[in-house]
């Protein structure tokens, strides 16, 4: 396995001070955000489509520090009806393209979310069987939405020379899942994956271990993020959480260093079962830990893993 990161986790240093700090902590492999969810701290994305010496100096940067690109991230809701889901489609063939220029075969993003029923205004994410109209809703957004658009974009990303399309499991999105992530991949095809973030899945109540062996080789990229789950504010309460971040101390569940909500064990744990899946590949961490600096909860991280990781090629 790999020792990687998403920059945004950094995302307040510059380019040549995030790959010093990169470079420091012994990463072989970056992921690099292009712009929708993120504000893109080291790509400015038009800039880097038009201007071949701008991507020169970009990959020589990188190889100077023996780092590779694991994948772009173009995470946000391109299926959001009207204009803010065209901005968001705009921004991910946009991604596509500068993968191909660049030479990268995989692009980290999430299903995105449409509305219940045309005509909607807003992203409509469906949690419950019951009432009747949600089977409606469902049916809708999966049959003349997700799937019809999805595959155009997976035709797209093949023109781009892209074989991994890694799709976080995430809330508010139509895969969200193992099983919905599996549903369609099915009508897809391969090129459709998971990027697997086990902190998504321990505040939905699902295993992550669990559903490791039952992706398999769906598995497409990793991040390594970890949440902490307060159990006098989810039980009373449960998990579904919509107060905000920043009110950690409110909150069911939050985003932790690595080693902060589960221990160290059972990292060990979800390291071997990625190697039993066949996963020997990139473990890209994200920093979202409120309560430390971007710094201190990445080091912490990087110690994390270099000591759970398996086959790590190991510097210094």
């Amino acid at each position: 396995m790999k020792l990687g990161m998403i920059t945004d986790s950094l995302g307040h240093l510059g380019f040549e001070p995030m790959l010093e700090v990169a470079r420091g902590l012994g990463f072989e492999m970056l992921e690099f955000a292009c712009g929708n969810w993120s504000s893109a701290p080291h790509v400015e994305l038009d800039r880097m489509l038009g201007d071949e010496a701008e991507r020169r100096r970009f990959l020589a940067a990188l190889s100077r520090g023996g780092i590779e690109i694991s994948a772009l991230n173009c995470s946000g809701n391109p299926l959001h009806p009207g204009e803010h889901g065209r901005r968001h489609d705009a921004v991910t063939r946009k991604t596509f393209e500068l993968a191909g220029k660049l030479g990268v075969t995989r692009v980290v993003m999430m299903s995105g979310l449409p509305g219940g029923a045309p005509g909607d205004a807003t992203a409509n994410w469906v949690t419950t069987a019951w009432p009747r109209e949600n089977q409606e809703m469902l049916r809708y957004q999966w049959e003349d939405v997700l799937i019809p658009y999805w595959r155009d974009l997976a035709a797209c990303a093949r023109g781009h020379g892209i074989t991994r399309l890694c799709l976080e499991l995430h809330g508010h999105q139509a895969v969200y899942s193992v099983s919905t992530l599996l549903r369609l991949r099915e009508a897809v095809g391969e090129i459709v994956g998971a990027n697997f973030d086990p902190s998504h899945l321990m505040w939905m109540g699902a295993d992550p271990i669990a559903a490791i062996a039952a992706l398999g080789k769906a598995i497409h990229h990793v991040h390594a993020k970890d949440t902490a789950i307060d159990p006098v504010n989810a039980g009373r309460d449960g998990v579904l959480e919509t107060i905000p971040n920043a009110r950690i101390s409110e909150r069911a569940w939050n985003y932790v260093t690595l080693g902060y909500g589960r221990d160290e064990a059972w990292w060990n744990r979800f390291c071997m079962a990625l190697a039993m899946a066949g996963y020997d590949d990139v473990l890209s961490i994200e920093h979202e830990d409120v309560l430390m600096t971007p710094e201190e909860g990445v080091e912490k991280s990087v110690r994390l893993l270099r000591r759970v990781m398996l086959n790590q090629n190991r510097r210094g």
